[in-house]
C-alpha cells in the first residue's frame, strides 16, 4: 500500500455521483491508477476507459498506466503501487504461485479478483493442402507459429500442445507474419492465443483454403484439466470456412485490485463497470463479456470483500473461502 495515498474522509463530488455514493469515504485513496499494458493494444483502451468512467463517477482522480501487461500488473497491484490492474487467469495463477519472473518466489496474494473483463481463445489454423484436420494429425516435428515471444499464446499454448502429444518446432512472430509464413509453407501450423475473428486467419482465408481445427471433447476437457482456461465457441460467423461452431478453450481476463483496498471504495468502483454494460462496450466493444454473470470465470484469485459483496448482491454465489479474508 506504499504507493496508494490514503485519504481521511473525502469530499463527496456532486457532479455525476448517485445518492448511494454518498456516504462514509473514510480509507478511500485521493487517486488511483488503472494497470494496463503497451499503448495500442485492448488493456491500454479497455483499462483507460474505465479507470476514466470511475473517476468521473466517484468523483475522484484516477486513470490508465503503461505497463508490461499482466504479470506486471500482478507485481504492481500486490505492492500497491496500482490500486487496480488487469490480468489473465495465467499470469495470475503464476504470481499466486510466486513464479511471476518480476518477483520469483513472491505469492503475490494481495491481488483479488475485482471485474470479469473478456476472454482470449486458442485457435489452431492449417492449410487445406496441409491434409491437417485434427490436433491429432500434426505430424511429429511440425513447425508451429504460436505468435510473438512472450506473449500469452507464446507462454501457454505450446504447453497446452505438448500436453496433447504434439511434438514441434517452435516458431515466434507476428500475427501477419506468421499466417504469411504458413501461406508460403515455412511453417505448417499458426495456434494463436487472439480476440476472433484473427486478422491473419481472416486475410488467409481471402487468400487460399484452411482449415480451422477444433479441438476434441477429450483434448478439451484435459487442457481444462491442466490449465486456467475456460471452455469456448468460435463461432461459425467468425470465419467463413467454419460450417458450425468450433470447439475451443479461451483464458479470461480479470481485473484486479489490491487487497487491502476499502471495501466500500471497491464496492462502488465495481458498481460503475457492472451496472451499465452498454457504456463500457462503448469503451471497448471486448466489454461485451464484462457481465455479471461471468463472475464465474475466476477459478484461481480470491475475490476482493467489496467485489464480492456487489456480485453476490447482483446473482453470483461467491463462496466465503474464495474471498480475501474470508
Amino acid at each position: 500500500m506504499s504507493r496508494i495515498k490514503l485519504a481521511g474522509l473525502a469530499v463527496v463530488v456532486a457532479l455525476g455521483v448517485s445518492p448511494a455514493m454518498a456516504q462514509d469515504r473514510t480509507g478511500w485513496p485521493e487517486s488511483f491508477t488503472v494497470g494496463t499494458a503497451s499503448q495500442g493494444g485492448t488493456y491500454f483502451a479497455y483499462g483507460s476507459g474505465w479507470a476514466n468512467l470511475v473517476a468521473e463517477q466517484l468523483g475522484i482522480s484516477g486513470g490508465g498506466e503503461v505497463t508490461g501487461g499482466p504479470m506486471q500488473n500482478m507485481a504492481n497491484v500486490h505492492t500497491g503501487q496500482n490500486a487496480f490492474g488487469m490480468t489473465t487467469m495465467g499470469p495470475a495463477a503464476e504470481s499466486l504461485a510466486g513464479t511471476n519472473p518480476i518477483a520469483p518466489g513472491l505469492a503475490m496474494d494481495k491481488a483479488c479478483a475485482m471485474f470479469p473483463m473478456y476472454q482470449t481463445p486458442f485457435s489452431v489454423t492449417t492449410l487445406a493442402s496441409s491434409g491437417i484436420t485434427s490436433v491429432s494429425e500434426i505430424p511429429a516435428g511440425a513447425k508451429i507459429g504460436f505468435g510473438p515471444a512472450g506473449s500469452t499464446s507464446d507462454t501457454y499454448f505450446p504447453l497446452m500442445m505438448e500436453a496433447l502429444g504434439v511434438e514441434f518446432e517452435r516458431r515466434n512472430g507476428g500475427w501477419s507474419d506468421l499466417g504469411g509464413q504458413l501461406q508460403d509453407g515455412i511453417i505448417d501450423v499458426i495456434a494463436f492465443a487472439a480476440g476472433v475473428p484473427v486478422p491473419a486467419v481472416s486475410q488467409l482465408e481471402v487468400q487460399t483454403k484452411v482449415n480451422i481445427i477444433e479441438f476434441t471433447e477429450e483434448e478439451q476437457a484435459k487442457i481444462l484439466a491442466s490449465f486456467p482456461v475456460s471452455k469456448f465457441e468460435i463461432p461459425a460467423s467468425a470465419y467463413t470456412t467454419l460450417e458450425a461452431p468450433a470447439r475451443s478453450v479461451s483464458m479470461w481476463n480479470f481485473a484486479i485490485a489490491n487487497c487491502d483496498l476499502p471495501e466500500s471504495f471497491v464496492y462502488e468502483a465495481v458498481n460503475v463497470v457492472m451496472s451499465d454494460n452498454e457504456r463500457m462496450v462503448g469503451i471497448h466493444k471486448a466489454a461485451k463479456s464484462t457481465v455479471p454473470e461471468n463472475w464465474d470465470k475466476n477459478g484461481v484469485l480470491k475475490w476482493h470483500p467489496g467485489a464480492a459483496k456487489w456480485f453476490n448482491e447482483n446473482g453470483a454465489s461467491i463462496s466465503a473461502d474464495m474471498i480475501y479474508g474470508g
